[in-house]
């Protein structure tokens, strides 16, 4: 008996071995195994995903799972919480302050596109049109309403307090000659408040689920010059270096998904790298 016990406590401890060598933490993603599960909005993420998905994985050997999501704060929990590997959706200013609201330990790697973000309205055809006391609504999450805001101080329709920076909100308004009125709303929502509004400052992946094309339907448009909100390829801190992840960045950045990226939406999203 105690012959078989000895025996068998020999196995135990060389199989923990075994498995304690074969495993990967979050540190050590070389064993990272099966499909690489990848949260994104649907337009233009999950259309770029998929078309990855569909015509270059296979012969880099990664297998792709994609999840959509229609809102922004699902596909980072779940990123946090491991449900995903990977997200395509964000831009890093955005990314920081949830990390820095939420306490989740996300990490922006390669920046994919641009998704501009455009002011749209069914009441006027041109920006310089807005009545005076006209409602605008903008995106109510910290950054993007930033965003909106800095996109309506460049076109001069309100000046902001020195020093309002990317995370501007309505108290940082200094003057607005047109006195018009700021309504926040989910950005989910923005496309449908369209006919409740004068304008409506709305974020591109919501606008082209919405049908609206920004080349042509905008009355004001983000330029892509020295822009800082491209959308980057998220991950969990610890799995920067899971070798399918590295793989995606390297397709997501490639000189095909460039042309795609071109082909597909015309200018309405533009390609971060230079491919």
């Amino acid at each position: 008996m105690r012959k078989t016990l000895l025996t068998a406590a020999a196995g135990a401890l060389a199989l923990g071995l075994t498995l304690t060598a074969c495993g990967s933490g979050p540190d050590d993603a070389s064993g990272a195994e099966g499909p690489l599960v990848v949260g994104a909005t649907p337009t233009p993420a999950g259309e770029i995903l998929d078309y990855v998905k569909k015509n270059l994985a296979k012969d880099a050997g990664l297998d792709l799972d994609i999840k959509e999501f229609t809102d922004y704060v699902l596909p980072n929990t779940a990123l946090q919480e491991g449900t995903l590997d990977a997200n395509l959706y964000q831009h890093k200013p955005y990314l920081d302050e949830f990390n820095q609201s939420k306490g989740t330990e996300l990490v922006a790697l390669d920046e994919v596109y641009l998704p501009p973000t455009g002011v749209y309205s069914e009441k006027v055809k041109d920006i310089a049109d807005l009545r005076k006391g006209a409602t605008v609504a903008v995106p109510n999450d910290v950054t993007n309403e930033g965003r909106a805001l800095n996109l309506l101080a460049e076109e001069g329709l309100i000046e902001l307090k020195k020093g309002a920076g990317a995370d501007a909100s309505p108290s940082d308004i200094a003057k607005n000659p047109k006195n018009i009125t700021i309504k926040e709303l989910d950005p989910a929502q923005l496309p449908r408040s369209l006919s409740d509004v004068d304008a409506a400052a709305i974020n591109n992946n919501f606008a082209l689920d919405a049908g609206l094309d920004p080349r042509k339907d905008a009355i004001l448009l983000e330029k892509s010059e020295d822009n800082p909100y491209n959308n980057v390829l998220a991950v969990k801190k610890g799995n920067e270096n899971d070798p399918r992840v590295k793989k995606l960045a390297e397709l997501l950045t490639s000189p095909e998904v460039k042309k795609f990226i071109e082909d597909t939406y015309k200018g309405s999203v533009i390609p971060a790298t230079a491919g």
